[in-house]
């Protein structure tokens, strides 16, 4: 099987190597053979592209080079689609900010947060008494 990452002209490199070995060995297959193997051992990401193919055309008459073709015109869509994607998240990334809370009148704001400060010394008083057991 060919692997997710692997592009079709890798796979078609490895696969064309694998046929030229089979010819030396005189183990020819038909050029059907060739194109039905090659879709076989494609990775699952690829399966909605292969089914439009076998539906749109006929796989005895298709040759390896359109097969070929037409699959690294897909790729070249899937990576556009990505990239295209890619950037869309990078642009729509916010910043979250805390929101702080400022009164208009000082005195009110000084007896707030003197009230927690207050409430954070009970609460650490009381932690550590209950480490202490």
């Amino acid at each position: 099987m060919i692997p997710k990452e692997e592009s079709i002209d890798n796979a078609f490199a490895k696969f064309n190597t694998i046929i030229t070995s089979l010819k030396a060995l005189d183990e020819g297959f038909s050029s059907k053979n060739y194109v039905r193997k090659f879709i076989r051992a494609l990775h699952p990401k690829w399966r909605a592209k292969v089914t439009t193919i076998k539906e749109s055309k006929n796989l005895t008459t298709l040759s390896l080079d359109e097969l070929i073709g037409n699959l690294k015109v897909y790729e070249e869509v899937i990576k556009k689609d990505s990239e295209t994607i890619k950037s869309k998240r990078e642009k729509s990334r916010s910043i979250a900010l805390k929101a702080r809370k400022e009164s208009s009148d000082d005195d009110s704001s000084t007896f707030d947060s003197e009230d927690e400060e207050y409430a954070r010394a009970i609460r650490d008083f009381k932690k550590f008494f209950k480490r202490r057991g």
